[in-house]
């Protein structure tokens, strides 16, 4: 006989419950995430009408300089800055802002950030 059979493993008492609901958020996560915002302030790229490019290069530098928008929203946002001046391209953080900026006025586009 093995004195290992002697040997009790610990049981374990507490098994979840299916139905529970789950656990509210900890003080320390809401503070992480407050933290993250903090850390990344989210800004909104905004783009500047001007007379120089035609439509069709805006549209193709909105494509190519922020991933997140497709044809038919970089023609939206065309269409509003030539009509009322300016447009809201996208709201992320800002670091992510700047680089969009960065990569439109690399295009000859006017761009500039508004912090939220």
């Amino acid at each position: 006989m093995s004195h290992t059979a002697d040997l009790e493993r610990p049981r374990d008492t507490a098994t979840p419950n299916a139905t529970s609901p789950p656990p509210l958020p900890s003080p320390a996560t809401e503070e992480r995430t407050r933290s993250l915002e903090e850390l990344l302030p989210p800004a909104t790229v905004v783009l500047h009408n001007d007379d120089v490019n035609s439509m069709d290069h805006v549209v193709h530098a909105l494509l190519t300089s922020v991933p997140e928008v497709d044809v038919e929203r970089a023609a939206e946002i065309m269409l509003v800055a030539h009509t009322r001046g300016q447009a809201d391209v996208i709201s992320c953080p800002f670091e992510r802002a700047e680089l969009y900026r960065d990569r439109l006025e690399s295009h000859g586009l006017t761009a500039t950030i508004r912090r939220d």
